[in-house]
């Protein structure tokens, strides 16, 4: 469901190929499955990832602290990009990555980035526990404190409340005779690897709905590539339909997947 973002220029050439297979190491992964929270807990903005009879919460909501941003922003790294096992210099082309974008999301955020007018960060974050360390690179990345207490991002995504985005195919609701500023996309949508197919991206992007209606939103918009199926099924299954396609030129020119364009009428979704 990850879709790179397109909010950076380029990255300069790493010293390795990027997007080369990785070679999965076999751990012990925990198999989770996320379902509604209850009543008490679905109202401040959870979710339950279950396995066998445990259950562990996730807590989705905007970040709070620089920290927990800046681990949202390397999970968006370790998705977006692949490096070879033997790769020369891939850590420090990560954190180049990271530290670039963490600079630009702060930007957008705050309100310094011409065309976003609101921009906020939502992520799905669990307390750091014995099942989930056994995927120990994802809880290295994404891990941050709050209150003492080590949690790790496993999902996140950004709400921009903006008429488009650099690089994107604009929306057309609502039209030019309408107040264009109801208009959102959500952005860099993505899941650890260890924690796709699992309810987690459906259950982000739920969330991000009820904030775009706070907001006062009308029309909603995600690009997802061509050849994203995984991702096509979550936004059809959350609402989204088909608005348009990007030519293939452009395509060609930005060097990836043709990006469809989903829309999704939020007078229509229910309160």
């Amino acid at each position: 469901m990850a879709s790179v973002s397109r909010l950076l220029p380029p990255a300069p050439p790493p010293a390795a190929p990027l997007h080369c297979p990785r070679t999965r190491s076999h751990l012990a992964v925990p198999r989770l499955r996320c379902r509604a929270a209850p009543s008490a807990a679905a109202s401040s903005g959870a979710a339950v990832l279950e396995r066998g009879g445990r259950a562990a919460e996730v807590a989705l909501r905007e970040f709070v602290t620089p920290d927990e941003l800046r681990a949202a922003v390397r999970l968006r790294v370790r998705t977006f990009y692949e490096y070879a096992v033997d790769s020369v210099g891939a850590e420090d082309h990560r954190k180049a990555l990271a530290d670039r974008e963490f600079e630009a999301l702060q930007d957008r955020i705050s309100g310094r980035m011409i065309n976003f007018q609101r921009v906020s960060c939502i992520n799905g974050t669990v307390p750091l526990s014995p099942s989930l360390m056994a995927a120990d690179e994802l809880c290295s990345m994404c891990k941050f404190v709050e209150d003492g207490e080590e949690r790790v991002v496993v999902g996140s995504l950004d709400l921009n409340q903006c008429l488009w985005l650099p690089d994107e195919l604009t929306g057309k609701r609502p039209g030019v005779n309408e107040d264009s500023q109801t208009r959102a996309y959500l952005s860099n949508v993505c899941v650890a690897k260890e924690l796709q197919k699992k309810g987690l991206g459906y259950a982000l992007v739920d969330k991000s709905k009820k904030l775009a209606r706070e907001w006062g939103i009308t029309d909603l918009y995600v690009h997802v590539a061509i050849n994203n199926i995984a991702g096509q099924k979550l936004y059809k299954k959350s609402g989204f339909v088909y608005e348009g396609e990007e030519p293939a030129w452009k395509a060609r020119f930005l060097g990836r997947p043709r990006r469809l364009l989903l829309w999704l009428d939020m007078n229509k979704e229910p309160l």
